[in-house]
């Protein structure tokens, strides 16, 4: 038995450990980042709330249209200390049971209940906004995350390769085939650039740490990125006609339809408030009774004897209000006109948006080609001036300048046999992911599954 309780609570313990490591371990991909910040992200929850609430509020609204029920009772104590009577208290009571249905007030209350579901089709739009909202800022930290990772063995390569240039430097001052001041300089540039490798790791953790902020991790949750590889397909993918995604956008961007849905319950309203001009008709009904000590009948007989009924109708009609109706329609029709105005203003919006994410990518395509090019060219005149520089045919400002054109790394990951990127590179390629990306959202596709 003692032996089975060890090895029960050995392998309890073994498996809560090899659950941390598997959480410490846990490689995040985009689509990862994703899922979970839509299922714990703060403010998606509450405006997924605030729509459950709304509903609660439709199901009232649909109630008042049925009848009332309201049940009462009293019961009092009179004393009089005055009186030469024997029994100088009496005792009443009184029981009723009333109903009451509005049968007409100018449509107030249905056209309560269709404003009051487009409002729920709103709030479920803006739970939609509110995901969509997330999914760009995850997006964006992402693709900052994966540029500053890369960023930093992009410098740490190029700080190995200053350090490789100062040694050789190093042996070249000592044999005499260069000057101090030569060798202070390439000492300089490998300083320099191993600062710049702390830069980009500095960077790449306040990157991370806005990243995690968005998913709400905790602060000692850690974030191990995934390292994809991706090709220039994706990078030079072939965008649809700008015409085309906003036209998509149109139809599945959330806050279009929300605008438009906020219109059409703005106009419910105006019908909603000009109803306060009509009159209202109210039908009531109810039985009651009572009883009362000191009479001549005991109190079974009495709420028997005094039982009624009653029903009749009640019928308002508005005269005079101090313009408070007029007021409010006017205030109401000026509230739909700028809900209109709300409306178009989305979608100029959206173009926007649209526009600038379109010419965006276009750009950073064209970036990335005519930098890949560049690194090309630069590579080889790195190549030349460095073996020129060997043999004394180049001075160390024409080595240093060469070396600052390229910036020379590997890729990240590395593939066999493909050039290294350079900065510009980098920030065209990340650049052109981020805003395919953004049209991705825009038209409502998923993210590339390279991620």
């Amino acid at each position: 038995m003692k032996r089975t309780l060890i090895c029960t609570l050995l392998a309890t313990l073994a498996l809560g450990r090899a659950a941390a490591e598997s959480d410490s371990l846990r490689v995040w991909t985009l689509n990862d980042c994703l899922n979970y910040a839509l299922e714990h992200n703060i403010q998606l929850q509450q405006s997924r709330n605030d729509y459950l609430s709304g509903v609660e509020d439709t199901k009232e609204a649909r109630a008042a249209l049925f009848p009332s029920l309201t049940a009462s009772t009293s019961q009092s104590v009179t004393n009089y200390p005055s009186s030469n009577a024997v029994d100088r208290t009496s005792y009443t009571g009184t029981y009723g049971l009333e109903a009451s249905m509005t049968l007409y007030n100018g449509g107030r209350l249905r056209t309560a209940v269709k404003r009051q579901q487009l409002q729920n089709r709103i709030d479920e739009l803006s739970v939609d906004e509110a995901a969509n909202d997330i999914r760009i800022a995850i997006v964006q930290a992402y693709m900052q995350c994966l540029y500053a990772a890369e960023a930093v063995t992009v410098n740490r390569s190029t700080a190995d390769a200053s350090k490789a240039q100062r040694d050789r430097a190093e042996a070249m001052w000592q044999a005499g085939s260069i000057s101090r001041v030569d060798f202070a300089q390439l000492e300089s540039q490998y300083a320099s650039d191993e600062y710049q490798v702390v830069v980009a790791r500095s960077t790449l953790d306040s990157y991370k740490l806005r990243l995690k902020q968005l998913l709400e991790l905790g602060i000692t949750d850690e974030m191990t990125l995934a390292e994809p590889e991706v090709g220039q397909e994706a990078i030079l993918a072939q965008l649809p006609a700008k015409t085309d995604i906003y036209a998509t956008a149109l139809e599945s961007m959330p806050e279009i339809a929300r605008g438009e849905l906020a219109v059409e319950a703005a106009e419910l309203e105006v019908r909603e408030v000009r109803a306060g001009f009509l009159p209202t008709l109210a039908l009531t009904a109810g039985i009651g009774t009572g009883h009362m000590s000191g009479g001549s009948f005991e109190s079974g007989t009495q709420i028997w004897n005094r039982f009624n009924e009653n029903v009749g109708l009640t019928l308002s009609i508005p005269i005079f209000s101090n313009r408070r109706n007029r007021t409010a329609t006017n205030k109401a029709r000026l509230t739909a006109a700028n809900m209109r105005l709300t409306w178009l203003d989305l979608k100029k919006t959206l173009l926007e948006e649209v526009e600038g994410a379109y010419l965006d990518a276009l750009s950073a395509q064209s970036q990335y080609v005519a930098a890949v090019e560049k690194q090309q060219y630069a590579r080889r005149s790195y190549e030349l001036t460095s073996e020129q520089f060997a043999v004394g045919m180049k001075n160390t400002v024409e080595l240093l300048t060469a070396q600052n054109e390229l910036t020379a790394a590997r890729r990240f990951p590395a593939r066999k046999g493909a050039p290294p990127p350079r900065q510009e590179v980098l920030q065209a390629k990340y650049m052109s992911l981020l805003n395919i990306e953004l049209l991705n959202i825009y038209q409502g596709r998923g993210t590339n599954a390279e991620y």
